[in-house]
Parts: structure tokens; C-alpha cells; sequence
């Protein structure tokens, strides 16, 4: 017996259970089936490469991709003389070679002087736009079967009138499904080829801390400021004509404005009358002796 248990430990372990747990238990291992979900992600990159000719470098990046089975989504290209070039391409790449093409696109052209990925996980939104598109489409089928057996006006009014609106909404879930699936389907690929004398500005660093916070208040200090006079700028001129115009108005209006005749002055008003008086003799003022 314990040689039989020593050689069912390795068999135990072998599939993943515990050994003792086996032990305890005494029967046959069963194997458990573990399902994996595909994953629905949307894969972006934005890639910077400076080529000796942007010409050859685009047709090398556009053989590359449609060996790999993507194709050109979108293709903006500027050409001067000397070597100035620029070119930016937009390709659509199978996920399973995404890395790989990727790869060669920051070598094979030339050298690489940026590059900017990205990926988001739209798995739980995949599933549950389906799960709502399927929903919408039973409703859908219910609310046509309930038209059939309709018989009067109101109910088949209220029923065409729902149609109409699970219709729309069912429209606009299979839009963003096939949003989804385009956007999962393929990933996207921008890439921006420019020749050796085109200048690229490197992105700067923001400050950090108090000082860096100060920094930024400043610049937009000035920002504003610079706005400010620029608004002033471009408003001044209208202002000045609009004051010219309304003084000229002024002095025309005044001008041709009637003068009313000014009024005579009103004579004095007479004096009052002042009544002529005796001496004024008082009963005590003499006696006589």
C-alpha cells in the first residue's frame, strides 16, 4: 500500500491537484478544463523614423504592410526640394503580425526617432454590445409578431411607433459593434517618415514641485497677457474710426440743429412805494413850563 500511494503522487502532481487532498481522497484524477477567452484589444502606434529618401522608405513600408496582409488606410505626403520630404502613412495591420511588422518599420527604413503605443482591453464592451444587439433583435421579433395579431388602430400605432424605436437603437448598437470590430480587427500603424534635414521638435518635459507649478502660472501669465494686447491690437484701429466717425456726426448734428432765439432779459421789478411821514411828535416828548 504505501508504494501504491508513492506512485500515485507524481500523478497527482502531474495534474496540477494536491498531493495530500489525493491521498484523502482515493480516487482517479480528473482533468479540468480551463477555457480561455479571446481577447478583444485595440492596438494604436505612432512611430517616427527619419529616412534617407522618404520616397523609397514609403514604397519599402507599403510592401511591408501588404505582405503581412494590411493595407493603406490614409496617406498625407509633402515633397520640397533638397531633402525635406515628409510622408505620413496610415496602415491597418492583423494583430498577429502587428509586433513583428512594428519592428521592421523602425528598422528596415531608417532610424527610428520616436515611437508611441498603445493598447486597450474592449473585451467586456465586445460582449456586452452583442449581448445588446441580441436583446435588441428578439424585442424586435416580438414587437412584429404582436403587429400581426393587432387589430385595432391605437395598439397598431403604439406598436409601429415602438418598432421604429428598438429599429433605431438596434441600428446604432450594430454600428458600434462594427466600430468595435474594425478597431479590434486591425491594428493601426501611423507612421511619419521625414528626410535628413527636417528639423523635429523634441517634446519638453513639465516642471514639477512649487517652482515648476510657479513656472506654468507665469507662462500663462504671459500667454494671457500676449492674447490681451494681440485682441487690443486688432481692435484698435475700429475703435479709432468709430470715435472719428462719431465726432464728425457730433459736429454735423450741432451744426444743423436749429438755434433757438435767446431770450431778452426781463426788466427790474419797480421799486416799492415809500409813504412821506411828518416829524413825528410824541404826546411826552416836551412839556411846557
Amino acid at each position: 500500500m504505501p508504494e501504491a500511494a508513492a506512485t500515485r503522487a507524481p500523478a497527482a502532481l502531474s495534474d496540477g491537484q494536491d498531493a495530500d487532498e489525493q491521498g484523502r481522497s482515493g480516487g482517479e484524477v480528473q482533468a479540468i478544463n480551463i477555457q480561455t477567452v479571446d481577447r478583444s484589444i485595440i492596438y494604436t502606434a505612432e512611430l517616427t523614423v527619419r529616412a534617407k529618401d522618404v520616397v523609397k522608405a514609403s514604397d519599402s513600408a507599403k510592401q511591408l504592410v501588404t505582405g503581412a496582409g494590411g493595407y493603406v488606410a490614409d496617406e498625407k505626403s509633402t515633397a520640397f526640394s533638397g531633402s525635406n520630404n515628409e510622408a505620413v502613412i496610415t496602415f491597418k495591420i492583423p494583430p498577429a503580425r502587428y509586433p513583428e511588422v512594428l519592428g521592421k518599420l523602425g528598422t528596415d527604413l531608417g532610424e527610428r526617432r520616436s515611437l508611441h503605443q498603445g493598447a486597450q482591453d474592449v473585451t467586456g464592451e465586445v460582449a456586452d454590445v452583442e449581448a445588446r444587439v441580441k436583446s435588441a433583435e428578439a424585442a424586435l421579433d416580438q414587437f412584429r409578431l404582436l403587429l400581426t395579431k393587432a387589430d385595432k388602430i391605437g395598439e397598431i400605432l403604439e406598436i409601429e411607433r415602438e418598432i421604429q424605436n428598438r429599429t433605431a437603437e438596434l441600428e446604432s448598437l450594430q454600428a458600434r459593434q462594427k466600430a468595435l470590430a474594425e478597431q479590434t480587427g486591425m491594428a493601426t500603424v501611423t507612421l511619419t517618415l521625414i528626410g535628413p534635414e527636417v528639423v523635429v521638435e523634441e517634446p519638453e518635459e513639465e516642471p514639477s514641485g512649487f517652482f515648476g507649478g510657479l513656472e506654468i502660472g507665469w507662462n500663462a501669465l504671459v500667454k494671457a497677457v500676449e492674447v490681451g494686447l494681440t485682441v487690443l491690437g486688432t481692435l484698435l484701429p475700429w475703435l479709432i474710426l468709430i470715435a472719428v466717425v462719431w465726432i464728425v456726426a457730433h459736429q454735423i448734428l450741432r451744426r444743423l440743429r436749429p438755434r433757438r432765439p435767446v431770450p431778452a432779459p426781463a426788466p427790474p421789478p419797480p421799486a416799492p412805494a415809500v409813504a412821506e411821514r411828518g416829524p413825528d411828535v410824541s404826546a411826552g416828548s416836551t412839556t411846557e413850563k
